[in-house]
C-alpha cells in the first residue's frame, strides 16, 4: 500500500529493529499527530476537487495531474480510514478487558 502522508515511513526510521522510539521533549502528542494528518488528507482533497473542477472549465488541460492528485487524495484517505478502523478496533479489544 502506498504512503502517501509519510506516516509509516516516519515511523520506520524513528524506532530501529522492534525498539520503541523514546517520548521527545516538546513532542507532539498522539491527538496532535492526527488532527495534523486529517489536515493534510483534508487539503489533498481539496487539491483534488480545485484540480478536477479546473480541468472541467478548461482551466487546465493536463489530465494526467489531475489524475494523480486525485489518487493521492484517495490513497491518502484510504491510509486515514485504515488508521481510524484500526483505533476503533484497539478501543474496542480494550473496552472488552476484564479487570
Amino acid at each position: 500500500m502506498m504512503d502517501p502522508l509519510g506516516i509509516v515511513s516516519r515511523v520506520n526510521t524513528q524506532s530501529g529493529a522492534g525498539v520503541r522510539p523514546q517520548a521527545q521533549p516538546g513532542g507532539g502528542d498522539f491527538k496532535q499527530e492526527l488532527l495534523e494528518e486529517i489536515r493534510k488528507v483534508n487539503e489533498m482533497q481539496q487539491d483534488a476537487s480545485q484540480a478536477t473542477n479546473d480541468l472541467l472549465t478548461g482551466q487546465r488541460d493536463d489530465i494526467e495531474g489531475v489524475m494523480i492528485a486525485t489518487q493521492k487524495a484517495d490513497s491518502a484517505f484510504r491510509m486515514l480510514l485504515a488508521l481510524r478502523n484500526k483505533v476503533v478496533d484497539a478501543y474496542d479489544e480494550v473496552k472488552n478487558i476484564r479487570v
